[in-house]
């Protein structure tokens, strides 16, 4: 060993993180690769930098790359770069010390902290992952030289309190790290790295859309029993959403997709997007074409690939993008974040913030410019995705707007096409301001309703509502365009008004109420445990009666719904309506007129609230009672 060696010894404080490193704070430890490979990279982007606006005009940066090189008999894998390099006070200042300020307040939140998410992103703040080497290898030897110079330097530790430094001669430009690693310990997640088609494996997943070429020498034996070297590019170098669109193919987009998402198909709209200002990043983010199989599970992964000048960082990063689009796939690649940075510090980072508000924007704008200039496309894409896009008019308010301007239904306007709120805007009524609906289990049961009659008859379109999730968000939503949404199945729903406000058969309307007025308190007391009010209707022109609730009143397929998961709904009683015009009204509005004590007008009574129950694909409270009812009466009048 030279005369020249210094060994110095690491701080207390630094002792102590050092350790944690090493032993405790990356549950991965492949990652100790991308972080070398990364810190490769950037000497390379300064050395490229420097040739350009500094003093290295005359370096040679035509063949700037990283290399890997295994020796199997030394148990030694080398990361090199031939970059900026570095001089004795570099190292000192960037490897002999992990942090200069701040340590003992550091290891104060590590101690405090109980989650290794968390801890991971703390030491990723100071920029040690350089030290996750030592999670990998008994020692550690650097060998450098800054551009521009002609010394070189040798860094060395073991990782235990001390490291050595000393002048090195005859070395290259550029940096090389050299890893004396321990024995593969399947048991604390140590893998074989001496192994090519592990460090392949690392490599492409963290590493792969690295700008410069990362390179390592390949041993090849023909069948001739003779054995070449090649050297192999191990990495593609093919960031697409680093390169402007124009000198990006169709093909390549959807080579990438595919590559990503695991899709054989071509996505249904591809977005690239560059922001630059105070916090930098690219986005390439892709709309598929068919939803997956697991889009409704709950096991269901969202979010996008989030990458740190091209470092991959991870998978379904939520932060970026909210669960109701869970389906768009892609990559965001941010310039100013730690490679160590945690999910939980994405949650709660104001950029990243900013950033996920201005792609939510993006993609819901580019389904917007899809739905009108491309109806049948976006139709598709619909009926993919619409029940998903729906979650976001709960979940985001910010968007709710955008929203309701992509959700488009089937009505009762064109029994094919669907339609959107827009377009049922510019169809209403003259006078109507209000957007009716009905929501069921199918469209079959929706138009047979008896709440659609006076619509019908009336020439009211009614939009139809199937999804469950369309239970929920209506009553969510007040109003689009400042016309309200409006169940047809809820409250008063009078269509007797003509369009100047004028009450239409105002005479006929009272006196049926003063005829009805003796019947309707009789029945809402006979079926009071079923029902809180009887009433007459205006809503029916055929069926003899239908079931409505209060305006604010679940429905009956919502409180299905919320019993299904195991929450307990109170009972809410319903409103009976009866059409004041059919035959069997008028015929039980006389018979209690006779006799309002005869025994056969209960029955009655039950029969008529059972079938309107049944009209509406209600459950029956008693189906053996209703059933014997209705023999019963069938059979006294045969």
């Amino acid at each position: 060993m030279p005369s020249s060696v210094e060994t110095l010894e690491f701080q207390a404080e630094t002792r102590q993180l050092l350790r944690l490193v090493i032993h405790s704070i990356y549950s991965n430890k492949d990652i100790f690769l991308r972080e070398l490979i990364s810190n490769a990279s950037d000497a390379l982007d300064k050395l490229r930098l420097e040739s350009l606006t500094g003093s290295l005009a005359e370096v040679d940066t035509s063949n700037l790359h990283i290399s890997l090189k295994v020796d199997r008999g030394a148990r030694t894998l080398t990361v090199r770069d031939n970059g900026i390099g570095m001089t004795r006070d570099d190292l000192v200042e960037l490897i002999g010390t992990i942090a200069k300020s701040g340590t003992a307040a550091l290891l104060e939140k590590i101690k405090e902290s109980k989650d290794a998410a968390t801890t991971e992103s703390l030491i990723g703040q100071f920029g040690v992952g350089f030290y996750s080497a030592f999670m990998v290898a008994d020692k550690v030897t650097v060998r450098t030289r800054r551009a521009g110079t002609d010394s070189g330097t040798q860094w060395e530790s073991d990782g235990e309190g001390t490291y050595t430094i000393h002048a090195a001669d005859d070395l290259p430009v550029g940096t090389s790290v050299t890893l004396h690693l321990k024995a593969a310990d399947s048991e604390d997640g140590l893998a074989d790295y001496l192994s090519e088609p592990k460090i392949r494996q690392i490599v492409k997943r963290y590493s792969d859309f690295i700008r410069w070429p990362i390179r390592m020498a390949t041993d090849r034996t023909d069948a001739d029993g003779e054995t070449t070297t090649d050297l192999d590019t191990l990495n593609s170098m093919k960031a697409l959403w680093a390169r402007p669109r124009a000198e990006v193919s169709e093909a390549e987009y959807n080579e990438f997709y595919q590559q990503i998402s695991h899709d054989w198909l071509p996505p249904a709209e591809t977005i690239h997007m560059r922001a630059e200002g105070t916090f930098e990043y690219e986005a390439l983010l892709f709309i598929p074409g068919q939803a997956p199989f697991d889009l409704y599970s709950r096991e269901s992964k969202s979010g996008v690939q989030l990458y740190v000048k091209r470092v991959f960082i991870m998978d379904d990063c939520e932060a970026l993008m909210p669960n109701y689009l869970r389906f768009v796939k892609g990559v965001v690649d941010a310039h100013d974040l730690s490679l160590n940075v945690s999910r939980e510090l994405l949650q709660h980072d104001r950029q990243i913030q900013g950033v996920r508000r201005r792609l939510v924007k993006k993609v819901l704008g580019a389904l917007k410019d899809m739905q009108s200039k491309d109806t049948d496309r976006y139709t598709k894409v619909w009926a993919q995705f619409g029940r998903a896009l729906k979650e976001g008019l709960l979940e985001d308010t910010d968007n709710t707007e955008a929203l309701l301007e992509l959700v488009s239904a089937t009505s009762t306007h064109d029994p094919e096409k669907t339609t959107t709120l827009r377009e049922y805007v510019e169809r209403m009524k003259d006078g109507q301001d209000t957007i009716y609906y009905l929501t069921g289990e199918t469209r079959a049961m929706v138009e047979n309703s008896p709440h659609m009659e006076a619509f019908a008859a009336k020439g009211y379109e009614v939009l139809i509502l199937t999804d469950p999730i369309d239970e929920v968000w209506v009553d969510q939503v007040p109003a689009f365009d400042g016309h309200r949404l409006q169940s047809i199945a809820k409250g008063q729903v009078d269509l007797d008004e003509s369009a100047d406000g004028e009450k239409e058969g105002g005479a006929d309307k009272s006196q049926r109420e003063q005829d009805f007025a003796a019947l309707l308190p009789w029945l809402t007391t006979t079926l009071s445990d079923h029902v809180k009010q009887v009433r007459l209707s205006s809503r029916l022109t055929t069926s003899a009666a239908c079931i409505v609730g209060d305006t604010h009143d679940v429905t009956p397929t919502l409180e299905k719904m919320y019993r299904a998961m195991g929450q307990q709904m109170p009972i809410v009683k319903r409103i009976l309506e009866l059409n004041p015009t059919h035959p069997l009204i008028t015929a039980l509005r006389t018979a209690h007129h006779v006799d309002a004590e005869a025994p056969m007008l209960t029955e009655i009574a039950e029969l008529i609230y059972g079938s309107a129950l049944l009209a509406e694909g209600g459950d029956l409270p008693d189906p053996a009672r209703f059933t014997r009812l209705l023999t019963d009466h069938l059979t006294r009048t045969l």
